[in-house]
């Protein structure tokens, strides 16, 4: 699934590939929003960790969970 991170004051958005389902992501930022963490941590599916600082967020956007088709379909 791709999360693209939209960071307040900065021009450029935080985008990567996680093998994390939606449900379980939602669930993670929607905690630390209402419980006023400081920070929202993630990982890639490439190893990376990324923290973000929740006040710095503008927002979060989830892509499907489905994986992509490559080639031609009939």
């Amino acid at each position: 699934m791709e999360i693209r991170i939209g960071i307040a004051n900065t021009g450029r958005e935080l985008n990567f590939e996680t093998n994390d389902p939606a449900a379980d992501v939602k669930k993670s930022i929607a905690t630390a929003l209402d419980a006023g963490d400081t920070h929202v941590s993630f990982a890639d599916n490439k190893g990376n960790s990324y923290i973000v600082p929740t006040a710095s967020l503008a927002y979060v956007e989830l892509g499907s969970e489905e994986s992509r088709r490559v080639g031609f379909v009939a």
